[in-house]
């Protein structure tokens, strides 16, 4: 009898053993459960944790509650200002509640993903070529509250959209590396036409000092000569300076030259005019080399021409 008693507590407890490991469900942090009995949603979303369900009967589905990272394949469109593009995204998203992510959408992921590129090509037909480059943080935003919208209704939230790349044809990428280059060019031109401008101002200013003060053009000129002479590799010819011939034309011989005093006459004396001075006598130097060639050639002239004479008396004369 006891045997009996034994065999069958473990039956049952063999029985119990096996129902519970059909029954026995564990659930992640990261998950929700979601029971079905008969197809029916069961009460709430299971939390973490050790969970029971009538095996047979309920059917648990868990639901991963993490950020999913999905990219978007890229989409080929044409932009607003007619130029042929094609940009990828990526887009984050999370569920957040278990039980409307399964009843309200079959798949939502495949959803998100329909949605996200469908959303993109919108995004690109509505904007411009720059806004696609410069601007991506407001078409962010833009492709987020276009995804957001519906999402809500499934359970799903959409965190982040990111715009990964633009890729331009060849043609565009030529045509827009002209169009930078000529806008450094032009931008080098007004600099340098500006640095001309204040140079010519500085020097129109110096010009007009040195027009002040003659000699400080010969010390600009006396400069330049010392900048060029440092290298000692050339030949310089300095010519007069202009200034030097003004200020010789400014102070003749006459007037440069010291005036005797005029004689002065004892009141009672008669006035007695002085003799005219007597210039010094020159020491004897003898003449260059070249002065005595052109004497010596002088006198060969008048030698083969012949002296000088008298012209002969004529005939009526005589007579």
């Amino acid at each position: 009898m006891i045997q009996e008693v034994l065999m069958v507590a473990a039956g049952a407890a063999a029985v119990i053993g096996v129902y519970a490991a059909a029954a026995a469900r564990v659930v992640k942090q990261y998950e929700r459960g979601v029971v079905f009995r008969f197809g029916r949603l069961r009460g709430e979303v299971r939390k973490p944790g050790f969970n029971m369900i009538v095996p047979g009967v309920d059917r648990m589905h868990k639901v991963n509650m993490q950020i999913v990272t999905m990219p978007v394949p890229a989409q080929e469109g044409i932009t607003r200002d007619n130029v042929t593009v094609r940009v990828d995204a990526v887009v984050y998203f999370k569920v957040v509640d278990a039980a409307e992510a399964l009843i309200r959408v079959e798949d939502y992921k495949f959803a998100v993903s329909q949605m996200a590129q469908t959303s993109l090509r919108s995004i690109i037909g509505k904007s411009d070529l720059d806004d696609l480059l410069s601007n991506r943080e407001k078409l962010n935003q833009g492709l987020e509250l276009m995804l957001d919208s519906p999402a809500i209704g499934w359970g799903v939230q959409i965190d982040r959209v990111e715009i990964k790349d633009v890729s331009l044809p060849e043609t565009m990428k030529r045509s827009m590396a002209r169009q930078a280059e000529a806008d450094r060019e032009r931008r080098a031109r007004l600099i340098n036409a500006d640095a001309e401008l204040q140079a010519s101002k500085k020097l129109a200013e110096a010009a007009r000092q040195m027009a002040d003060t003659p000699s400080a053009l010969q010390l600009r000129l006396l400069q330049t000569v010392m900048a060029v002479a440092a290298e000692k590799n050339s030949t310089l010819v300095l010519p007069i300076p202009v200034e030097l011939l003004r200020f010789l034309e400014r102070a003749p011989l006459s007037e440069t030259a010291p005036k005797p005093a005029p004689p002065v006459a004892a009141p009672d004396a008669p006035s007695v005019t002085a003799p005219p001075p007597v210039p010094p006598e020159l020491p004897d130097v003898p003449s260059p080399a070249y002065l005595k060639g052109r004497a010596d050639a002088v006198e060969a002239v008048e030698d083969l021409a012949g002296a000088p004479v008298d012209p002969a008396p004529r005939d009526d004369d005589a007579s």
